[in-house]
């Protein structure tokens, strides 16, 4: 199908002249003439614009990058970074884009597991949106304007200055960004009560392929729908969010209880599958599996809304007696002190910490694959994967993490957003394993793989079932350089997107018919 003109004549007449086929063989050098052609007023962005000779460049690069997998010397690099400090700047980027023949690259948090936001197998550039971070909260409204390089922490951080009684719903560890985050789902500890990122989402700001800046209302709601689970990278560039706060108790508790094989570890977390998605939406109780020491050991951390640590306790030896937490396992604190809390940092720190974008401990190489559980896994089940975290010899780390689902998570429809993981899900079962060597990742994602097959019969299939925040180009067919089929993307879409992965494919076709926002594991615009 055919564009028509009138979607290529939003710019003005001078941008629009500007697109034509790049000639020159240097698409580094068409770029950056064309940005300059485009900047009228070029040295108020020189600052912004990063090239591989400009001595901040690998300073840049590597600023947002969190997994060493993709920062090799052999690893492909951008042409050119950029970092508007307003959305304005960026529909001439995409033009220069188009008309040197690069590809963009969009960061946000740089925290995506296969590294798509930084690398590309092709010439490309790098939309890096850290100086686009700015948090605006509406008390009065409950909602806040997200920008769309701002860190999950960061908006936690701001809505603690204004309200100790709203939160967000959003992930657990501050420094991922909102970006990546919202666009592909984003869950966390009130999910179960509020549903995920995406779900509280109400209006964004995007930037399409023709360099059109779009609200809600301009968009359409088949856009909006797209980029609340389906990944913003497939669409355009989001420049902002606004999201819907959500009521909070002035005091919440939480507990962390760790149990080890000889304390009946495999045995709680069997029963933990029957309680966690059932128990009280108020409560989210996740475990974390691996081996400490000579034997594995399950942490359970737990948020709960619904009154002080002696309600606590006593819904959980009405409901999960086999756990034992005591009053004396109990914190109580603030909402946001509790986001300090699940991610490990000391609740007695400063709440400064939420706005750190790079902590001590979070860049290594590393590894990441999920799955789905619609049926509780056997204890035997559980002993294979513990026989894994032995095996997982040199590894920094290796573990099991097990979120439940159930609540309003249940509640909500599989076609309400793309993310189709909702009803009949018990828990999400995903595992990650890092490493300090690049001469040790084909040992270390062979073993991620081995534990992949081996757990196949405990997991949701028909399709397999993954989390697209946790991309993993493992999965399906993928042409590195070149057009992805639908045929290829439906392999690795319908286990990220279910039925949803053939509308998402409809508005591709309709906002991006010529498919200039990809990657590997991109949303194509065809059907055939």
């Amino acid at each position: 199908m055919k564009t028509p003109l009138i979607f290529y004549f939003t710019f003005t007449l001078l941008v629009i002249l500007s697109c034509s086929a790049a000639t020159s063989a240097d698409k580094h050098d068409d770029f950056l003439k064309c940005i300059k052609h485009e900047f009228h007023n070029y040295s108020s962005i020189s600052n912004l614009v990063y090239t591989q000779t400009n001595s901040s460049f690998i300073t840049i690069l590597r600023s947002s990058i969190r997994n060493l997998r993709f920062a090799t010397p052999t690893t492909p690099k951008p042409k050119v970074i950029i970092t508007p400090d307003h959305e304005s700047q960026i529909p001439p980027l995409i033009c220069c884009a188009k008309q040197s023949g690069l590809e963009i690259r969009t960061r946000s948090g740089g925290h995506d597991f296969e590294g798509l936001s930084y690398v590309a197998q092709v010439p490309f550039v790098i939309i890096d949106m850290i100086n686009l971070s700015d948090v605006t909260v509406d008390v009065e409204h409950k909602t806040a304007w997200v920008g769309g390089g701002a860190t999950i922490g960061s908006l936690y951080y701001r809505i603690a200055q204004k309200t100790p009684v709203l939160g967000f719903p959003a992930g657990i560890y501050p420094a991922v960004g909102v970006g990546g985050h919202f666009s592909g789902g984003g869950y966390g500890p009130l999910m179960r009560k509020y549903g995920l990122a995406a779900d509280n989402v109400i209006d964004a700001r995007i930037i399409d392929a023709s360099g059109r800046i779009l609200d809600r209302k301009s968009m359409g709601e088949d856009l909006f729908w797209a980029i609340r689970g389906g990944g913003g990278a497939s669409f355009g560039v989001i420049t902002a969010w606004k999201v819907q706060l959500v009521d909070v108790p002035e005091t919440v508790t939480v507990f962390r209880v760790g149990r080890t094989l000889e304390q009946n570890a495999t045995q709680i977390i069997s029963r933990w599958q029957h309680v966690a998605p059932e128990i009280d939406q108020d409560l989210f109780i996740w475990a974390l599996a691996s081996k400490v020491n000579t034997t594995i050991t399950v942490s359970f951390s737990s948020l709960f809304l619904g009154g002080g640590a002696e309600k606590l306790t006593a819904l959980m030896r009405e409901k999960f007696p086999e756990l034992g937490v005591v009053r004396e396992d109990c914190i109580e604190t603030s909402w946001v002190k509790s986001t300090q809390f699940v991610t490990g940092f000391p609740i007695e720190i400063p709440r400064e910490i939420l706005l750190d974008r790079n902590p001590a401990g979070v860049v290594g190489y590393v590894k990441m694959k999920s799955n789905y559980v619609q049926k509780p896994i056997p204890e035997s089940g559980f002993e294979g994967v513990w026989r894994y975290l032995y095996k997982a010899e040199g590894a920094k780390r290796a573990v099991i993490v097990l979120i439940p689902y159930g609540g309003r998570m249940a509640e909500i429809s599989e076609s309400a957003t793309p993310f189709p993981h909702r009803a009949g899900n018990l828990c999400s079962f995903s595992f990650y394993v890092s490493w300090g060597e690049d001469r040790d990742s084909k040992r270390h994602i062979s073993w991620s793989r081995r534990l992949y097959d081996y757990v196949t019969p405990y997991v949701a299939g028909s399709p397999r079932a993954s989390y697209y925040n946790y991309i993993d180009l493992d999965l399906g067919v993928n042409n590195v350089v070149g057009e992805t089929s639908y045929a290829q993307a439906s392999v690795w879409g319908r286990k990220y997107f279910g039925h949803n992965f053939d509308r998402l494919v409809r508005v591709k076709a309709m906002v991006d018919p010529h498919n200039f926002f990809r990657n590997e594991q991109s949303i194509v615009p065809n059907s055939i």
